[in-house]
């Protein structure tokens, strides 16, 4: 599968104009031989607002407008896309999440809810989603999704990954810094669970928060497969071979196999991970 990663700026607040430039763009992906396309977290709707009254007016329910836009689009011409929006919980008063839609033809495959929260913009006053952290076939590939903060976690990705994912996709927005993250956790949680590893940034500034961009595609050794270097608007590309995910064994010679990052694990020794943090 060739897949697309999107790094672009975003207006705060104005869904119609963000949802317009991001079909616009998810049409020269797919010229770009794209089958999977990735959009920055909260790309529908802007990330800094300021409380829950000011954003709800840019929410959507998951399926809903933006979800049939994009399936339309891919009737036209087939693929999928993930994308990051705030999802509106039941009616006017209903909870509000920091989500990503994975849609296809058909329209919603799966959506995700950010199940870590730092304090900064839209996660001040979003709820935490509960996960499952599941896995979805979407063309011969399976993917799994992360949101922003959640791979600064090892948690997340690995649970992923022994769910079967063989690419993990994380719609972000990385402020000014937060560069370690680019630049080596990304490559880090690719190579730890040996599964490609697809981060889309966007750029600009919102109220004071400029973000870096810095965009990659790491592959199942924790190689850098496409990577923008600044905040420009681009789009990356990489080819993702399932196989070389679901094969976990790394060499170290012809028939010498060194390490398997899942079947060496020790899970009878990890019990304190699950103890809660003492403040």
């Amino acid at each position: 599968m060739r897949i697309a990663v999107v790094q672009m700026d975003v207006a705060l607040g104005d869904v119609e104009r963000n949802l317009a430039k991001m079909l616009g763009l998810l049409a020269e992906s797919r010229r770009g031989g794209a089958e999977l396309t990735v959009f920055p977290e909260c790309a529908l709707s802007g990330y800094c607002f300021e409380n829950v009254e000011e954003a709800r007016p840019h929410a959507q329910p998951v399926p809903g407008p933006a979800v049939e836009r994009f399936a339309a689009a891919f009737r036209e011409a087939d693929g999928f896309a993930v994308f990051g929006l705030l999802e509106a919980e039941g009616g006017a008063d209903g909870r509000l999440f920091n989500a990503a839609a994975l849609v296809g033809p058909q329209g919603l495959i799966a959506a995700y809810r950010k199940t870590h929260l730092p304090r900064l913009g839209a996660d001040c006053f979003t709820a935490k989603g509960s996960g499952p952290f599941a896995v979805h076939e979407v063309g011969g590939v399976r993917v799994g999704l992360n949101i922003c903060y959640d791979a600064a976690l090892p948690e997340p990705a690995r649970a992923l990954a022994l769910a079967g994912a063989d690419l993990i996709v994380l719609p972000t927005n990385w402020p000014t810094g937060a560069d370690c993250m680019p630049e080596h956790a990304i490559n880090t949680r690719a190579m730890e669970n040996g599964v490609y590893f697809a981060a889309a940034d966007r750029v600009g500034t919102e109220r004071g928060f400029d973000f870096i961009g810095k965009s990659r595609i790491c592959g199942p050794r924790g190689e850098t497969l496409a990577a923008s270097t600044g905040t420009e608007e681009t789009i990356l590309y990489a080819e993702i071979d399932p196989a070389r995910a679901r094969n976990k064994a790394v060499e170290r010679g012809p028939g010498v196999v060194a390490l398997h990052r899942l079947a060496d694990r020790r899970p009878e020794l990890y019990g304190p991970l699950l103890d809660p943090v003492r403040e």
